[in-house]
């Protein structure tokens, strides 16, 4: 398996000077294409052992990566629904080219409660969101949910913004209720609130205590919801974004917030620095708790250097032990916030960046082979974790390798 991590990438620590080699950083040594992809097959790979008759052909054929690669879906897929539709061709299309590429998605604003409850009369209107989420459930696509809180003054409705701090309270509880026991069973992972970091407008009106009774009332509608922190920067800018995002896990942990995982959006607007992509990663693992990239892409007019960036950031990201997913803000031009980090170009002409994703997650990172058992019938193949499907003397049978297994038994 070949990776993509160019040779640039350990520059900085093959710098030499006059009385001898200036000493590599840790970080960099990690970089490595070789360091990678020694990761990649201790952190992503485990055993299938097949036993069959001896000197059987066995065909493993991976069909479902168990990492989640994924995307934000656009209102705009759901006809009738949506202010901005789709035509029906370029619908066609959009949904062809999510189920072909994503395990994994999220709405990028159905979910939202400026979205759901525009206005104090009407209730909760789901219906876009549930447009979304029944298509990728009949395409065996897991949704995540995204946000039940966004934290900026800017995103909190005006009839939000005019109540009372007892009515403003009591309205907060009902959405953390209602959203998470709607989904109940289909969605069971969400960002509690997303930008807490730039907002504070819940905490200024309710106090510190209000995050944790967020997630509180969010448990009381599914106990067993997987509440995110969501924020920005600490990938793309790193430095002092990431303290205080540390900072900001430490002390909603320490309050007993029942976070159970960490959101970084990565939203780019130059060329990452690796190293401190990589340290930031191995920062935010010190919790102990999965770590999703919620929100990636990349804003440039180059395509070689939009395909070079998604190259590195996914390397980086399948290679660390604490990644879970991945999933980008979108994929086609015709409904990105950000059009030029499209993968697919407006006439639906794949980008080098779509190309190089498609080669890295369904080639590189794949499992395909046939081979043969040994006199003893038995058959060991190094596999990616997810679903696959193994054949031999002319049975198939689909099975799951999961990460917290690392191997197991198939017999025909």
């Amino acid at each position: 398996m070949k990776l993509g991590l160019i040779s640039v990438l350990t520059l900085p620590a093959a710098v030499f000077v006059i009385c001898g080699a200036k000493a590599e950083s840790p970080t960099s040594a990690r970089l490595r294409p070789e360091a990678v992809e020694a990761r990649i097959r201790r952190h992503r790979m485990g055993e299938l052992v097949i036993k069959t008759e001896p000197g059987a052909e066995v065909k493993v054929e991976q069909l479902r990566h168990e990492f989640w690669f994924g995307t934000a879906i656009s209102n705009s897929m759901v006809p009738g629904r949506s202010r901005r539709r789709m035509s029906e061709s370029d619908r066609k299309k959009y949904l062809e080219v999510l189920a072909a590429n994503f395990n994994s998605a999220v709405h990028e604003n159905a979910l939202k409660w400026h979205h759901c409850e525009p206005s104090a009369t009407g209730g909760f209107n789901y219906s876009v969101a549930e447009g979304i989420y029944k298509w990728c459930a009949a395409n065996d696509i897991t949704m995540r949910g995204h946000c039940i809180f966004w934290a900026t003054d800017r995103h909190v409705q005006n009839w939000v913004k005019q109540l009372d701090n007892d009515a403003l309270r009591q309205v907060v509880k009902r959405r953390a209720q209602d959203v998470t026991s709607r989904f109940r069973g289909r969605i069971e992972e969400f960002d509690l609130v997303n930008e807490l970091i730039f907002g504070n407008f819940y905490r200024r009106k309710l106090g510190e205590g209000i995050i944790k009774d967020m997630a509180q009332w969010a448990k009381e509608g599914n106990e067993r919801a997987v509440l995110y922190l969501n924020e920005q920067g600490s990938l793309a800018s790193g430095g002092r974004n990431a303290d205080k995002y540390i900072a900001l896990l430490r002390q909603m942990l320490d309050q007993g917030v029942p976070i159970g995982g960490i959101g970084c959006q990565g939203h780019f607007s130059r060329m990452l620095n690796p190293e401190q992509v990589q340290e930031t990663l191995d920062r935010l693992a010190q919790f102990g708790l999965p770590i999703k990239i919620t929100e990636y892409d990349f804003d440039s007019s180059d395509e070689q250097l939009r395909a070079k960036h998604l190259e590195q950031f996914y390397e980086i990201c399948f290679a660390h032990p604490a990644v879970e997913g991945v999933l980008m803000w979108g994929f086609w031009e015709g409904a990105h916030w950000r059009p030029r980090a499209a993968l697919w170009k407006r006439d639906w002409s794949p980008t080098p960046a779509a190309k190089t994703y498609r080669d890295l997650v369904f080639n590189q990172w794949w499992t395909s082979t046939t081979t043969k058992a040994d006199s003893d019938g038995v058959c060991r193949v190094r596999a990616f974790y997810g679903k696959h499907r193994v054949e031999s003397q002319g049975e198939k049978k689909v099975i799951m390798l999961l990460r917290k297994e690392g191997r197991k038994t198939v017999t025909f």
